[in-house]
Formats: C-alpha cells, structure tokens, sequence
C-alpha cells in the first residue's frame, strides 16, 4: 500500500508556479570568464547586476579567480563572489516589461495594461523614489504613465516610470 492512511499521496503536494516564460528555467549555467560588466548573475541566491569584475592570477599552480561585485536588481544591495574563472555560475533570465499604469489600488498594488490589452495586478508599488515618483506623476499630476517590470527568478519589481507617449 502507498501514500498515507488518508489516502493522499505526498507526493502531489508540490506547489506550481505560473509565470509567462513557462518552460523557460530561471537561470542558465555561464563560465566565469564569460561574464561581463553590466551582465547579469546570480549570486548567493539573488538575481545581481554585475557593477565590477576583476580576475586575479594565483600561484604557480592555482587557477585565475574571478571577483564580482554586483547589485540585487531587486534590493539594490552590494553582493561580492570570488570563484575559479573555469567555473560555472548562475546566470538570471531577465525579462523587462512595459505596462500602461492603469491605477494604484488602494492597498498599494500597480493595475497594469499590456500591449495585448491583458491586465496584471499583482505587481506592488516599490518603496522609494520609484513609488513616490508613481504616486506623484498618477495621483497628482494625473500624467498617463508607463511602467517597467523587472522580473527574474520569479519575483517581479517595478524599476522605473515614464510619461506615456501621447
């Protein structure tokens, strides 16, 4: 007999999650001499921005290390990585998107457009001068707007706010 007494069996009790690059994995493996400034990785679990690299040559018989300082894309937050050149890091699958601010809920959720005319609504203000700027521009001035999400390794932040082209 299989399963548990109540019949249920532990193993359908995975959670899936639905997001628009189905199929499409989070992450792909990059050699460490193959990043790039400016590039995308992953490092201690975070989706990073690659805002310095330097390689440092070792003794006689070590391999070049590589030094990355990155930024969360998401938290801003300065992330250091030091690994052999000839090893394989995560690299985040980065998909920038621009939505029509169709509102800002009362509980502080973005009301998004695509190009498509499909809605999203799970997307919050972010903190900081973004979401100020968002609220400025939407709620003050009552400019149309344009946002972009940002998304990577299943989480999703707005990162900037434009005027909607007329």
């Amino acid at each position: 007999m299989s399963g548990s007494a109540d019949g249920s069996d532990p193993l359908q009790h995975h959670e899936t999650f639905e997001s628009a690059d189905a199929g499409a994995s989070a992450t792909f493996p990059m050699q460490c001499s193959a990043l790039r400034k400016n590039g995308h990785v992953v490092i201690k679990g975070r989706p990073c921005k690659i805002v310095d690299m330097s390689t440092s040559k070792t003794g006689k018989h070590g391999h070049a290390k590589v030094h990355i300082v990155a930024l969360d894309i998401f938290t801003g937050k300065k992330l250091e990585d030091l690994s052999p050149s000839t090893h394989n890091m995560d690299v985040p699958n980065v998909a920038r998107k621009e939505y029509q601010l169709l509102d800002v809920t009362d509980d502080g959720f973005l009301s998004l457009m695509d190009d498509n005319g499909g809605t999203k609504d799970d997307v919050k203000v972010p903190d900081g001068e973004v979401g100020d700027r968002i609220i400025k521009m939407f709620r003050e001035e009552e400019k149309d707007c344009n946002v972009v999400i940002l998304t990577a390794m299943g989480e999703q932040c707005c990162m900037e706010v434009k005027e909607a082209p007329k």
